[in-house]
């Protein structure tokens, strides 16, 4: 069975995370979500900004970093639509 890994910092944050607080910034992409991040925000590092991430039930096991995404992609190139007129 594959373990999982989630930083111990980050969960220590989360537990004493109060109502009100900003968003916890982390640059941990590599941490999984557990079970006691659903319902928090959490600003994920995408290795320029921060990005939230708001957690919802269904994303527990995966990791943080795959809701940041590193790249934005612009626009492949191609025909230009022809200008009538």
């Amino acid at each position: 069975m594959a373990q999982i890994h989630v930083d111990e910092k980050l969960l220590n944050k989360i537990k004493k995370w109060k109502e009100g607080d900003p968003p916890i910034k982390t640059y941990k992409r590599g941490s999984a979500i557990a079970e006691d991040f659903v319902g928090h925000t959490i600003s994920v590092h995408n290795g320029k900004d921060f990005i939230s991430v708001y957690v919802r039930p269904e994303m527990v096991g995966h990791k943080l970093g795959e809701f940041a995404p590193t790249r934005k992609f612009i626009k492949h190139g191609g025909q230009k639509e022809a200008v009538i007129g």
